[in-house]
Formats: structure tokens, sequence, C-alpha cells
């Protein structure tokens, strides 16, 4: 199997160190793992891409190169130029902190996947949860580390793989536990914490200008039974199914109906 793996950290993230080992388990001895990410951290651009000015692209290491752009960026690059052959799997991750609830909509994690899946190939997204109970440990990404390489082969056998014009990717989150504390893996909708939304924090320099910092809100906020949050919360792997579609399908006829 050849495999390619971004992320939104950055190419010298240690999430990245731990998907490289997870795909490497997963590809086999005879397998490939490319590695194209951005070269600094990418964190919070969703899927953007660098549309209207070029990146430079710099090769680290045999199957290992570093771009100055986005996670879709580094999708792209791998795809129409770095790598010889297409990948069957793309990975993204393993991202330092959730991306559940809200916080899929700000995601480069995400965004890696999502490109992906729009260019017609198997996407998954992981990204590991922290909290009390793990990120002080010697390796917060315990849980990853454990539990991804399974998590990608039971979706690999398992998983819906659909060929539809926006096709299905997976978002999977890992508990802020322990390893030993993971109690399995749920299939989630994807939640909202109505506590958490971002905001701005405003700092004078010694200059006297002002710059404003990006706030978050809490993260252990619990979400609706069924929900990505509230199951990596309760200590399971939630996985969630997504597509690029954006429309709000629910109320397409309806409103079709009220402006006839």
């Amino acid at each position: 199997m050849r495999i390619l793996i971004t992320n939104d950290d950055g190419i010298n993230a240690p999430g990245l160190k731990v998907l490289e080992a997870i795909a490497r388990d997963v590809a086999g001895p005879e397998g490939e793992v490319w590695t194209v990410a951005p070269a600094f951290e990418q964190s919070g651009v969703a899927h953007k891409i660098s549309y209207t000015h070029p990146m430079m692209i710099a090769e680290l290491g045999p199957r290992r190169v570093a771009a100055e752009g986005s996670p879709a960026d580094c999708v792209l690059a791998a795809l129409h130029d770095v790598m010889p052959d297409r990948p069957d799997l793309v990975l993204s991750g393993v991202n330092r902190g959730n991306n559940a609830a809200e916080n899929v909509l700000y995601s480069g994690t995400i965004g890696g996947a999502m490109e992906a899946a729009l260019q017609g190939l198997p996407a998954i997204a992981l990204s590991q949860f922290l909290g009390p109970q793990n990120a002080g440990l010697d390796d917060p990404f315990e849980a990853a580390a454990a539990t991804g390489a399974d998590v990608i082969r039971r979706l690999l056998e398992r998983g819906e793989w659909d060929s539809r014009d926006y096709r299905v990717f997976y978002n999977v989150n890992f508990p802020p536990l322990p390893a030993a504390g993971v109690r399995g893996l749920a299939v989630t909708s994807q939640g909202w914490r109505t506590e958490t939304v971002f905001g701005v924090e405003p700092h004078v320099s010694p200059s006297g200008r002002k710059f404003l910092w990006i706030t978050g809100g809490p993260q252990n906020v619990p979400t609706a039974p069924g929900t990505d949050v509230a199951a990596n919360l309760d200590g399971y792997v939630s996985v969630t199914p997504m597509r690029a579609d954006l429309t709000a399908h629910d109320l397409v006829a309806d409103l079709r109906a009220r402006l006839a």
C-alpha cells in the first residue's frame, strides 16, 4: 500500500512522527509512506489553498518533502508533482488537539483530508484530544499511537468508500486519555459545543501598536449524545463520516416550496 501523510502542525510536529509510525504499520513492509507536510505550522487554515501565490517545496529526505503552504496545498503538491504514482490512502494528522464539533470548520487537518477526497482518494483525518489525563504524559499522543493503526484498518475493511462527487472521508478523534483508558470506538456525528466560540483578545505592543490574538473557548464541554466530543469525553475514539458538500439538504424541499 502507498500512503501519503500530511498535517497542519508542521513537518517537525510530534504528531506527524506518530502518524508516520501508524502509516508504516498500515502500509506493511512492502508499502510506501510519503510525507508532504507544511514547512511551518498551518493550524486553523481550514481548506485554504495558496491560489494567488506560489509555494516553495524542499526535499528533506527520501519520500519526505516540506511545502510552504497549507495542508490542502501539500496534498495538491504530492499528487501533481512530488509522487510518481497516486497514493492508495491519504492520512492527515495526528493533530495536537481535537478536531471535533465546531473545530472541524477551522481545521487544516480536516482540510488536507477533504482535498484528498475531492481529488478522488480515500482519506482520513486524525486528531488527539488533549485533557488533564493525557496532556502531561511523556507521550500525550499515546492513545493515537496505540489504537490508530487498528482504527484505520477497520475503516479500510468495513467503511463506506463511495465515489460520489463529494466523496466521503473520515474524521477520527482519539480521547483525552492514556492508551489504557480507551474504551473502544464509536461512530458519531459532528457535535456542537454551545459554550465554545472563537473571539479576540487585544494587546498593545511596546511600540504602541494594537494587535489581536484569536482566543478559543473551553474544549471539555460535552456535546449531544451520539456526537464526537461526547464520545471522546466518555473515553471512545470517535469516527465521523464527512463530505465537503455544505448544502442543508433537510431544508431544500421546504425552501423550494416556500419560494415557488
